[in-house]
Order: structure tokens, then C-alpha cells, then sequence
């Protein structure tokens, strides 16, 4: 290469490294604040105070809304009144005269995207808020908002929203590279990538109706963000489907449940959420049916996709135990499988479940392995997530058992720990199971960790698939080793969720 050209290299690498360096590049993380971070700091609702609160939390997104007054001021406000005044009927200079509950007049948009300009980390999500007047004045309100955007120089900040459709397109007509996100959750993913919208902010409940919404809208280069999750239950369902964003208006309780979820490598690889009526998903899980003892003695006959013993309601599934006399037997119950569905070899296998009480019951929420049939019970490996009986009330068991480790000998690996109301409350009842170990945890936290002592098949099994099984026993040599108060049915055990990582 001669000086000539290598002076160009040079003169282009250092022009691009100075391009690139000045690229924006916000927060690594999944949190927009709703409305700015109000709730938790005393700030008004889509006050400066707010967005600023928001950007020193480090959240990737301060969301805020955009409405025109009469003389046609860009404000910002969620709602179409203020103080009593309907903002599209108002002149600015009226609305300013009520200042904020922190003395801040009401904030232009040029003012708050100045604000915001102070700082590179967080994005303003700008809602454009439909027209009560129509069209036409909405028309109007996006025009002038991305003008605005653009005079301040504002693009590399800004993502746009709206409820309005043709509010997006406009604002796509006069922005060609505008981040675009559409709320009203009635566009499918491949009409939003088909008219160049480029991303979906709907609400919650939109999303979780189809746990295939993220994964198919993301295989399309959808964005994806979800509204207004506030429930850190409903923040975790979320966060480990990996969706792009989340709009919340607790944003300190979302940064650190996404922290907490950046750091697990694994992602979701199976889950039932439970989010629809009926009987269990049939894709998902299988029955195992009869009334031969399994085993143990125990009293109940399982019945085959039956609800009075296995229902999915309001986002739960409950497995029912039931006083109720069934070909030779006096109980009927369900005994929930993925064999031949879902099976694993090492991961995080999580149940959020609520335990039945009462003497007699024996719930359990466990594993084997999936060649049981030609290997035979122990020596398949059977891993016990969560059992607890009746007769011992707020304990909760973890046990593995194998050819050389189990309950026929007495040498079963297991431990037996307190839990804080079982019967009132959901816990999350899981293993981590790896080649090296298997850890059991409640609610989080570790209580019981058997490592692989790599001697023989006898010792450790779980090298192989196993499956899942959920079911309420009654009555068997454990279960019923004191006896059955017959009163405690029926008895369910209810599950929120499984989800499995890998």
C-alpha cells in the first residue's frame, strides 16, 4: 500500500471513529418511566421534575404526553383538561397562570425536549395525544410536534407514540428514520412492519393473551413494549421473554428486576402462564390416569381431562382433590404431565404454586426421567421440586432419588424446611440443575444443593431428559401416615405459573 493510500485509510477511519463515537447510545436496560418517575418522588405527572427524575434513575425511556392548546402551544399534559380548563379550548397564557403542585408552570414541548437534550442516556418517548376535534387537528399537533423535534435537533432522543394510527403515518411522512410505536393494540406485528411503523407499545393484558405476540413481532424486527406494568409479577413475565421495553410507573422496583434478569444467561425455553379458560393447555400437558395406588398406597383415582379436578381460571390453574367416590376409589384428583411434550436435560425449572391444607394431602411438583420405561423406577432419577403433606404443616420438602440414593432405602438425598404460609400464599418452588449440581430453591433462595459426585448412573442420572408432573395426592404411606381429616375437601393446589430456562 502506498502513502497515498494509507493516508486515506487513515483520514476515513479516524472520520468514521469520530461519527460513531458520537452516535447516541442510552441505558442498557428495558425501563421507560411512565409519565416520568412521578409516583415514587413526589414529582407532578409530566413535569420537567419528573423527566429529570427519570434520566438520574437511569432509565432508558421517560414517557410524556403532547396535547395543542387553542392558540396552538404544544403543552405537555396526559389528560385533555387541566385544572378544570380543556387545553384545546385555552390559550397557553391562561393555562400558565395554575402552575403545577411544585410550581412548575405547564411545560412546552420545546422546554421539556430541551430538558431532556441535557442528557444522553435516556430517550424521550413523545406521545402525541389524538384530537378530540378530529383529524384534522391532529394532523396539525403531529406536524407541528416533529417540527419542533426537528428545530431543536431533537431526533436522535425522540421515539414517537400514539393511540392515533394516522398520527404515526404522519409523522412517518414528514421523518422517514422516526422511531415509531403504536399503542392501541389492534395491529397485528406484519401490518406495523408492512406500514413501516417499526415497533408496538400495547397494553399488558394485549400481550399476554398470545404468549406468541413478542416472539413473533420480534422475528419480524418489531420493537416491542408493553403498558403500564406495575405489578412485579407481571414486570418478571415480561422481562423474561427478553421484550425490548417496558413502561412502568414504578420504575425503581423495574430497574432492578431487569438488572437482576440481564444477568441470567439462560432464557425462557418453555412456559404455561395459564392465561385462558378451560382445561390445561392439551399441547403442553398430558394426564396420567388411574387408580392403582402408584406406588404408595395412595386413595385417589386421577381422572383424565376433567375440570372439577383440573381447571384453568383467571390466570390459574388449580388441581383439585375431591371427596368423590370413582370407580375404587373413594377421591378423584389430576395428575399433570409433560412427558412426551416437554422435556429437559439441565436448567431452572420455576412453579409459582399455592399449597392445599389439611391432613391427608400430598401435593407435589416434580420430575423423572424420561426412560423410566426401560430403566425403571429409581434408576431413572427422580428429582422432588416441591412436596409437602398434610399432617406437617408449613414445610415444604426437596429430595432427589436414584438407584443408590432413595426412600426405599432410606438414603434419599432431601431436606425438609419451614415455609410461611403455604396455603395463603404463592411461592416459587424451583431447582437449578446443572452437570455439576442440583440446587433447590424457595422463593429465590438456595436451600438445598447436591452435587454430582461423577461415580456411576447409580448416583447421579441426571444426565438425561426428564419431565414435569404436578398432581394432589391423597391419603398413601407418607400422605396418609396420619391419617385423612376428610373435611379439609376439597383441596387444591393452584399454579400461576411454570416456567423453564435454559
Amino acid at each position: 500500500m502506498n502513502k497515498h493510500a494509507i493516508s486515506l485509510f487513515l483520514a476515513f477511519w479516524a472520520l468514521s471513529f469520530s461519527y460513531f463515537s458520537k452516535a447516541q447510545s442510552f441505558h442498557n436496560n428495558k425501563i421507560v418511566a411512565h409519565r416520568g418517575a412521578w409516583k415514587n418522588t413526589g414529582a407532578p405527572q409530566n413535569s420537567i421534575a419528573s423527566l429529570e427524575n427519570a434520566i438520574k434513575l437511569g432509565c432508558v425511556g421517560s414517557e410524556f404526553d403532547v396535547r395543542m392548546t387553542k392558540d396552538e402551544v404544544l403543552v405537555i399534559n396526559h389528560d385533555a383538561h387541566y385544572e378544570g380548563m380543556d387545553i384545546e379550548k385555552t390559550d397557553y397564557a391562561e393555562l400558565i397562570k395554575k402552575p403545577l403542585k411544585n410550581g412548575e408552570q405547564l411545560p412546552t414541548l420545546e422546554e421539556y425536549l430541551k430538558a431532556g437534550k441535557k442528557q444522553t442516556k435516556t430517550m424521550l418517548v413523545t406521545e402525541i395525544k389524538p384530537s378530540p376535534a378530529g383529524k384534522e387537528r391532529a394532523m396539525i399537533l403531529a406536524e407541528k410536534v416533529v417540527k419542533t423535534v426537528e428545530k431543536l435537533k431533537a431526533q436522535k432522543w425522540v421515539v414517537y407514540i400514539s393511540f392515533d394510527y394516522d398520527i404515526l403515518k404522519k409523522v412517518r411522512e414528514l421523518d422517514k428514520n422516526a422511531k415509531l410505536q403504536y399503542l392501541n393494540g389492534n395491529i397485528s406485528a406484519a401490518q406495523l412492519q408492512a406500514d413501516n411503523i417499526g415497533g408496538l407499545d400495547y397494553h399488558f393484558s394485549v400481550l399476554q393473551k398470545d404468549e406468541q405476540w413478542i416472539a413473533n413481532a420480534k422475528k419480524l424486527g418489531v420493537a416491542t413494549n408493553a403498558w403500564t406494568v406495575n405489578d412485579t409479577l407481571v414486570m418478571d413475565y415480561f422481562l423474561v421473554r427478553d421484550i425490548d421495553y417496558l413502561t412502568t410507573d414504578e420504575p425503581e422496583k423495574a430497574l432492578v428486576r431487569g438488572a437482576r434478569f440481564a444477568k441470567e444467561k439462560r432464557k425462557l425455553v418453555w412456559s404455561d402462564e395459564f392465561n385462558y379458560t378451560g382445561l390445561p393447555d392439551a399441547s403442553k400437558w398430558g394426564y396420567e390416569v388411574g387408580g392403582k395406588g402408584w406406588g404408595n398406597n395412595e386413595l385417589e383415582y386421577y381422572t383424565n381431562a376433567d375440570t372439577s379436578n383440573a381447571l384453568v381460571k383467571n390466570g390459574v390453574l388449580s388441581i383439585t382433590a375431591r371427596k368423590n367416590k370413582f370407580e375404587n376409589r373413594d377421591y378423584t384428583s389430576a395428575r399433570l404431565l409433560t412427558k412426551g411434550k416437554a422435556e429437559w436435560t439441565y436448567g431452572r425449572i420455576e412453579v409459582r404454586a399455592k399449597l392445599p391444607k389439611g391432613r391427608g394431602t400430598w401435593p407435589a411438583i416434580w420430575m423423572l426421567g424420561s426412560n423410566i420405561e426401560t430403566a425403571g423406577w429409581p434408576k431413572c432419577g427422580e428429582i422432588d421440586i416441591m412436596e409437602h403433606v398434610g399432617y406437617d404443616p408449613d414445610t415444604l420438602v426437596g429430595t432427589i432419588h436414584t438407584q443408590a440414593y432413595n426412600h426405599v432405602k432410606g438414603t434419599q438425598k432431601s431436606k425438609k424446611i419451614f415455609i410461611k404460609n403455604p396455603y395463603t400464599e404463592f411461592h416459587v418452588y424451583a431447582i437449578d440443575w446443572t452437570p455439576e449440581k442440583m440446587d433447590f430453591l424457595l422463593d429465590g433462595n438456595v436451600y438445598l444443593s447436591i452435587p454430582n459426585e461423577h461415580k456411576t448412573v447409580n448416583e447421579w442420572p441426571f444426565d438425561k431428559p426428564e419431565y414435569l408432573l404436578l398432581n394432589v395426592a391423597v391419603g398413601g404411606n407418607w400422605g396418609g401416615a396420619k391419617g385423612i381429616d376428610e373435611s379439609v375437601f376439597p383441596a387444591k393446589m393452584e399454579v400461576d405459573y411454570v416456567r423453564v430456562f435454559q
